[in-house]
């Protein structure tokens, strides 16, 4: 009788425990939705309130803006220089003027990057041999540039500064991606 008791309570302890973990990954996901709303959120009342300052948006130094941008963001001056710039996924390559690290400006997120590598078939795959934004580690450090982090015409400069280094067109981008890589 009492391994039975014992096991019933055994039983009910794991199953109240899986309900509990359960809970908890749906509040989580519903926490992330939140956080993420509150984002857009943000982002959507800062272009209300610069509409008026967006139609004279000029950028007359594009590395110049670039390298304030990145130490505004990172937190340190790396005078970046520009390297290289690719199309295909689009990344603009830059080394900073003592030369140890690199940095890679990307509007692929992470998991972007993440979901290319496991998908073979990719078409982005095929550089991943010539871009080394394909081939960054996982753990690498990144930080995300939006108007929020940036300043409020970030996303209506960023267009101007990417024509300006890349001569290529970005599109509409809402934010950037930054990988330093040691």
């Amino acid at each position: 009788m009492e391994i039975i008791l014992a096991t019933v309570v055994v039983v009910a302890v794991v199953f109240f425990g899986a309900l509990i973990s359960m809970g908890n990954e749906r509040q989580r996901k519903a926490i992330d939705g939140l956080r993420e709303q509150t984002v857009l959120w943000a982002m959507q009342d800062l272009r209300i309130k610069r509409e008026r300052v967006a139609r004279e948006v000029r950028v007359d130094d594009p590395l110049g803006w670039l390298n304030a941008i990145t130490a505004k963001v990172c937190g340190y001056d790396m005078n970046l220089q520009v390297v290289e710039a690719f199309d295909a996924p689009q990344s603009l390559i830059c080394v900073p003027k003592d030369g140890n690290n690199r940095v890679i400006f990307s509007p692929l997120s992470p998991n972007d990057i993440r979901q290319v590598r496991r998908d073979k078939r990719s078409r982005l795959s095929q550089y991943a041999e010539r871009n080394p934004m394909l081939s960054i580690s996982q753990h690498v450090i990144n930080f995300e540039l939006s108007v929020l982090n940036s300043g409020i015409l970030f996303d209506l400069e960023l267009p101007i500064v990417w024509k300006g280094l890349t001569h290529h067109e970005i599109g509409k981008v809402e934010r950037l991606w930054v990988y330093v890589i040691s």
